[in-house]
């Protein structure tokens, strides 16, 4: 179907757009035309996408990607005009070997055990935020009073980031993010954060503290300019998604009564109820984004060495061959085996941290307000179809 576009646009908050569930219906691997002209390949089946993520000759270099989305696309052209690099450190953009070597540096300071440790810190900083929440009463707006500040201040801590230098550089990440961007716009931002990240290492390399870039700084083996790049993914992923999921799943969770209630009665179904949340929700409008190095088959279809690969997760999340009845939600469903971190090399790094941010930070926020609901009517909630990454912009409740 050469003739598609894709579109951030929904005509319910919480699925992908019908068109490319009914794609799926006819088959996993599509044809299409990129915004910029290029043919390329639409994935929207379950199977060929772990296949992709997992195998070597499709690469994640951005040099190499098309974006589906025109307004990306244009971004991306602007940028390359205007000669920008992806700055050394920012792993998630290169493949092996490059990869592997930063990944190795971090893997052990991601650790499901390293993150069990964490968790007394992160109920503590998720009861502040609901004691001030309670403090003022409803209504409220749940992003900016819990979703938001609970990832911001626990990757703030893991990194060695003063939580109080946080306003510049959340305010640059939704500009960064932001699908209409200009590339002067963009890469004002970028600039902004990577001066503000160069002049923590300098204080890290006088006094580097008991934190995670303390701890690079003090080990020697990353320049100053890796240093930036690393602490610039970790910083910006770190709070960007786990605040949108804790939003636009509370809202999911508020706009089905049953699902909320069988979650109150029973709340051993957290874990489950997290997994399902991040496999039903995908908060990857379109993506990720990978390049052929070399002609490749997948699912009887040839992609050609050069061409570009987009997968569709909130569509292939919900591909009935691996999750029966994936449109509904159900948080007693067994969800583990979805996309939502991605798979492969580039597996989400943080994921174990956000898990647990997610399972504490809706566990606490339902037993502190049994009667949580949203203050405005459903339809009226702000969503985020004009940025990179889906959620609500706020989510007005009270109790």
């Amino acid at each position: 179907m050469t003739g598609l576009t894709l579109t951030t646009e929904r005509e319910r908050p919480f699925d992908p757009p019908d068109t490319y569930a009914r794609l799926r219906e006819e088959g996993s691997v599509h044809r299409m035309r990129y915004a910029d002209g290029h043919e390329g390949w639409l994935v929207t089946g379950y199977a060929a996408a772990r296949a992709i993520l997992a195998d070597p000759r499709f690469s994640n270099r951005p040099e190499l990607a098309h974006s589906p989305l025109a307004a990306r696309a244009e971004l991306a052209r602007e940028v390359r005009a205007q000669e920008f690099k992806v700055p050394p450190g920012f792993f998630l953009r290169t493949d092996a070997p490059e990869h592997t070597r930063y990944r190795k540096l971090l893997t052990g300071q991601f650790t499901v055990r390293r993150m069990k440790a964490l968790e007394a810190r992160i109920l503590e900083i998720t009861e502040a935020r609901l004691d001030e929440m309670e403090a003022a009463g409803g209504p409220i707006d749940l992003v900016d009073a819990f979703a938001l500040p609970i990832p911001s201040l626990v990757i703030c801590e893991l990194l060695g980031v003063p939580y109080e230098e946080r306003a510049a550089f959340q305010e640059d990440t939704k500009i960064m993010v932001r699908l209409d961007v200009q590339a002067d716009d963009a890469l004002a931002a970028i600039g902004r954060v990577f001066a503000y990240l160069y002049g923590l290492i300098s204080r890290k390399r006088e006094h580097p503290g008991d934190d995670l870039l303390g701890g690079l700084v003090e080990g020697g083996e990353l320049t100053d300019d890796e240093l930036a790049g690393v602490a610039f993914l970790l910083l910006v992923a770190g709070h960007e998604t786990t605040a949108n999921m804790l939003g636009l799943g509370t809202y999911a969770l508020l706009a089905d009564p049953a699902q909320l209630e069988a979650l109150r009665d029973d709340p051993s179904l957290m874990d489950n109820a997290v997994e399902e949340l991040l496999r039903h929700l995908s908060i990857i409008h379109v993506g990720p984004v990978r390049s052929a190095l070399e002609d490749v088959e997948i699912d009887g279809q040839l992609i050609k060495k050069g061409e570009s690969v987009t997968l569709h997760l909130p569509v292939i999340n919900r591909d009935p061959a691996r999750f029966p009845g994936g449109d509904r939600l159900d948080i007693t469903r067994p969800a583990s085996g979805h996309l939502g971190f991605g798979h492969g090399i580039h597996q989400c790094l943080g994921q174990q941290l956000a898990r647990s941010e997610m399972r504490i930070g809706f566990a606490a926020l339902l037993r502190r307000f049994p009667g949580l609901r949203l203050a405005v009517p459903a339809d009226e909630v702000p969503l985020r179809t004009d940025m990179g990454i889906y959620g609500v912009h706020r989510l007005p409740v009270t109790w």
